[in-house]
């Protein structure tokens, strides 16, 4: 299995830029699809954005044209920068990794938090 970090979640006015982080150590080369859900207090956890070994990417309607998901296999890490941010994209976002066989692995999850 993969264990997964996450880092670089604050607080930000709405308007700004966070970059969150999401550090593999373990099988990393089993990893297949890697990618980002979100949960808004109050809400059940959602999915915001993938990206798979090969590059292709895909987003939820609410985050796209805002955030970018990328991916350095050679840091095993992936990275959503989230720009244009709104208050509604206040939450806790969790990083996870599909191997190519296996259960998914989750990393602790990062907070942030958008004020108006």
């Amino acid at each position: 299995q993969v264990q997964l970090v996450e880092s670089g979640g604050g607080l930000v006015q709405a308007g700004g830029s966070l970059r969150l982080s999401c550090a593999a150590s373990g099988s990393f080369s089993r990893v297949n699809v890697m990618g980002w859900h979100r949960q808004a207090p109050g809400k059940q956890r959602e999915w915001a954005a993938l990206i798979t070994s090969g590059g292709t990417t895909n987003y939820a309607d609410s985050v796209k044209g805002r955030f970018t998901i990328s991916r350095d296999n050679a840091k095993n890490t992936v990275y959503l920068q989230m720009n244009s941010l709104k208050p509604e994209d206040t939450g806790v976002y969790y990083c996870f990794a599909d191997a190519y066989s296996g259960p998914r692995s989750w990393g602790q999850g990062t907070q942030v938090i958008v004020s108006s």
